[in-house]
């Protein structure tokens, strides 16, 4: 375990005494923006509360407060003598398939990958929020490990990014979005589907028609709430699996 000093990591603001905020809606703040960095967001511990408290100029009891606001929304966890360290929930992890598997020591395989511009409608128009008919960029790839393709993706992204599509979308997708647009994605909404594989997902994915295939339609969004990106992604069964922890509140 490494120790954390006061020197050794970035608050990434400062708290305004003068504004009228409450000093712990600023630190929960705070502490969002800098679980969202290295070495944070891959799970490495966080400053003690001490530490914190000390770097912040308040009290520990407010600093305490603060991260059990964010233990409580499901962001942090804590474990007694281990610290405090970024919920790695199955969900979070999948954002980023290249970064978990490279935490897994799994080198990620790309079998196809290509921007093409598509037209907005039905479901993709909704979830993006546009009118129908509205130009998007448009990412079809195949990925997986040890040479076998793991699941098909299909993203539509939302024109306000500006993505010319020469942009190199081999990168771990939302980092990729974050250095080239400044757009931030701070949450999804997902869905979970059994589906059988169409004739054009097997041929990809190289199994047979009707296998059994999970379906992922994923929309993320900003911090503001507006939609970033629409995806659609097809896993095989046999190479993935979905494990979700429960944590149960006390009834009162």
């Amino acid at each position: 375990m490494t120790a954390h000093t006061a020197e050794s990591f970035f608050i990434p603001a400062k708290l305004d005494r003068k504004n009228g905020v409450p000093l712990h809606v600023q630190i929960e703040r705070l502490l969002k923006d800098l679980i969202r960095q290295p070495p944070y967001s891959a799970g490495a511990l966080l400053p003690d509360e001490l530490t914190l408290a000390s770097r912040l100029g308040v009290s520990r009891g407010t600093v305490r407060n603060s991260i059990l606001n964010l233990v409580h929304l499901g962001l942090l966890e804590r474990r007694k003598g281990v610290g405090t360290r970024v919920v790695q929930s199955g969900l979070v992890a999948w954002a980023s398939l290249t970064g978990e598997m490279r935490r897994k020591g799994i080198s990620i395989q790309s079998f196809l990958l290509e921007v093409s511009d598509k037209t907005a409608r039905g479901k993709v128009a909704d979830a993006l929020q546009v009118a129908a008919g509205t130009p998007v960029k448009c990412l079809d790839q195949v990925r997986g490990w040890d040479e076998r393709p793991t699941l098909q993706s299909r993203s539509w992204f939302h024109p306000r990014l500006g993505l010319s599509g020469q942009e190199d979308f081999r990168r771990p997708l939302y980092e990729l979005l974050k250095d080239e647009t400044g757009i931030v994605t701070d949450h999804a909404r997902e869905e979970f589907l059994a589906v059988a594989a169409d004739v054009r997902t097997a041929r990809r994915l190289k199994v047979k028609k009707g296998t059994p295939l999970l379906l992922r339609l994923r929309t993320s969004f900003d911090s503001e709430g507006c939609p970033v990106d629409y995806a659609e992604i097809h896993y095989h069964t046999g190479d993935i699996s979905l494990t979700l922890t429960s944590r149960w509140e006390p009834v009162e």
